[in-house]
């Protein structure tokens, strides 16, 4: 039995056979998703021990599926890589220098895989763990902030979509009452 899990999300059945290929023999068992979608619910079934997250995915984008696992606790902690052959398109969205997750560009070298990796690793194990609760008035850590500004942000675009649909329905409903 492999002592680690390493899920590896990404659409190019390509890359995910060239990341089976590059990781030393007999220790890890691979778990494979094509889509974002698929990759999420792995991660919440699997538990792996390691992510590597395409950026650009179908059904759910890497951007997407990353936060997702940084709105959860549980999931925050399990060691991320994430992958892209254009890293501008990950620091448009997240800035550098990646504090708690590792980013390797396409295509990667074995060296390169088993660097970021390592990497990824040691970084996840310097997460401050978040408190169940916390005191009032009490600072939260930089990753709870951050999930909670992206959290807002959500909330806000869903906001504006139902003001937009509410004054569709008054236009509608006073159109109706002349």
């Amino acid at each position: 039995m492999a002592s680690h899990k390493i899920l590896v999300i990404d659409d190019s059945n390509v890359i995910r056979n060239m990341v089976r290929d590059m990781l030393p023999k007999g220790n890890f068992e691979v778990l494979e998703a094509k889509d974002g979608v698929q990759g999420l619910n792995l991660i919440r079934q699997e538990r792996p021990n390691l992510i590597m997250l395409d950026f650009l995915l179908p059904r759910m984008s890497g951007w997407e599926v990353f936060q997702q696992i940084q709105a959860s606790q549980e999931l925050q902690t399990i060691p991320l890589v994430l992958m892209s052959g254009r890293k501008e398109e990950v620091t448009e969205k997240l800035q550098e220098p990646f504090e708690f997750f590792e980013f390797v560009q396409k295509p990667f070298d074995q060296k390169e895989l088993i660097d970021a990796i390592k990497t990824a690793m040691a970084k996840a194990k310097r997460r401050p763990v978040a408190a169940v609760a916390s005191p009032a008035g009490a600072a939260a850590p930089n990753g709870d902030i951050q999930a909670l500004n992206e959290k807002i942000a959500r909330m806000q675009a869903e906001i504006d979509g139902l003001k937009k649909q509410m004054a569709q329905i008054l236009a509608f409903i006073k159109q109706k009452l002349k």
